[in-house]
């Protein structure tokens, strides 16, 4: 009841598409899932470019045995060999021997094959690529908000033509009715008004529908702000919206997000080809330790090492792995390639369905005008007594179904432009 006495402004606050596109790239949780798998491949390009820092391994032992070379090398550790451990019956079978010691190691690669530039390049790229696809997926959600937002509006039109309809059929059935008791129309008229009356009735819970569905949509996409909300955006366009989109050139249509992520993706392969055939190269890494080990807080010693280590280990899983690098790298840029022939042919289907939809919006436009102008002037000469009533039904067809055809073309001019945006890479509606 509160809700019902409040101005209308209170109760349903205007929203722009521009705002509808805003909300939804700020609550919609697909987009919150894509930016944070962009979080996750930069915080992956972070950890491969960090991979060639030195390590830092810290190590904690504790040792009780009586196995006799452990044992030996044990107190050899400790510092506590005497003469007596030289005895050929201690030496075979020793007493057990216990100590506890720490350690510290820093190992700094110095040669990887190549492996870690090429990893931390690939991993960079991929961030990169993911980023763009997220940029993409922003386009994709604020093209489906405005086709939710345009319907909307072009199913409250409906909303109203229906409406407008039912209101005329019923006072045509009235007419009839009363011509009817006088003697001047048959019963065949009346029941051809009460039939167009009550499938009238039904295109308007029709209409209803439709426009609830479409409101479900948007606030399913941009969020509870669009549940009550009055949208501001007329549907209707300039009339020809294609005049001012230029024809793409190939390096314009290469700025297209999802065409970028495709070409960072390829180039992200070709780097992981380069890690999996270094695989197969030497590894030089330079390492220094410190240790301690002791049976007792003031006994023991403390050692270092320090060295530089080779390593080269040939495998042919390696080359295997190679190999299927190789094909993923030649797979993603046969995909980009293809990627590449399929944003040329949206392009050119966009801007088709844009200019057909402009063509058909101008003859919708007309048969609107004539067929308003028909209804009125059958009504009147059927009020006459001088056309039959299934004129006049006739002539409502004739309207109900012009505007029909008037509210699909202008919702398809509008969406046809977004289309063409989306195509080219374009902000949809200009919103970036």
């Amino acid at each position: 009841m509160l809700l019902g006495a409040l101005p209308a402004s209170a109760v349903a606050a205007p929203l722009s598409l521009e705002e509808a596109i805003r909300s939804a790239w700020k609550t919609n949780l697909g987009i919150a899932s894509s930016g944070s798998m962009v979080t996750a491949a930069r915080t992956d390009a972070q950890v491969a470019r960090d991979n060639g820092l030195p390590s830092l391994i810290l190590s904690a032992k504790g040792i009780l045995t009586n196995e006799p070379v452990a044992a030996f090398g044990l107190k050899l550790d400790e510092q506590r060999i005497t003469a007596a451990d030289f005895a050929p019956a201690r030496l075979s079978s020793p007493d057990v021997v216990g100590g506890v010691g720490v350690g510290a190691t820093i190992v700094q690669p110095i040669y990887m094959g190549g492996r870690l530039s090429a990893g931390a390049r690939a991993a960079a790229t991929q961030a990169d690529a993911e980023a763009r696809q997220h940029d993409r997926r922003r386009q994709e959600l604020a093209f489906q908000v405005a086709q939710a937002y345009f319907g909307a509006q072009v199913a409250a039109e409906g909303v109203r033509y229906a409406d407008d309809l039912l209101a005329q059929a019923r006072a045509t059935e009235t007419f009839t009715k009363a011509r009817n008791q006088q003697g001047l129309a048959l019963d065949a008229d009346v029941a051809r008004a009460t039939a167009f009356r009550a499938q009238a009735e039904a295109d308007t819970v029709s209409a209803g529908e439709r426009l609830a569905s479409t409101r479900a949509l948007l606030v399913l996409l941009a969020g509870r702000v669009a549940l009550a909300a009055d949208l501001t955006t007329p549907v209707q366009t300039e009339a020809h919206p294609s005049a001012r989109v230029p024809a793409p050139s190939s390096a314009a249509l290469g700025q297209r997000p999802d065409l970028e992520s495709a070409r960072m993706r390829a180039e992200a392969a070709r780097e992981m080809v380069k890690v999996a055939r270094a695989s197969s190269r030497p590894e030089i890494m330079a390492q220094a330790s410190v240790e301690t080990l002791r049976p007792a807080l003031d006994q023991g010693a403390t050692w270092f090492t320090v060295g530089v280590f080779a390593r080269w280990k040939l495998c042919l899983s390696d080359w295997r792995a190679a190999q299927a690098a190789e094909s993923r790298a030649s797979a993603a840029s046969e995909a980009q390639a293809w990627q590449e022939e399929q944003a040329h042919h949206e392009v050119e289907e966009a801007r088709r369905s844009l200019q057909t939809s402009e063509a058909k919006l101008i003859s919708a436009q007309e048969a609107v005008s004539a067929s308003e102008s028909a209804r009125g002037l059958r009504i009147q000469r059927h009020r006459q007594g001088l056309l039959q009533l299934t004129d006049v039904l006739d002539a409502e067809a004739a309207l109900a179904g012009a505007r029909a055809l008037l509210l699909r073309t202008q919702y398809d001019v509008r969406i046809a432009a977004a289309e063409l945006q989306l195509a080219l890479g374009q902000p949809i509606e200009g919103v970036n």
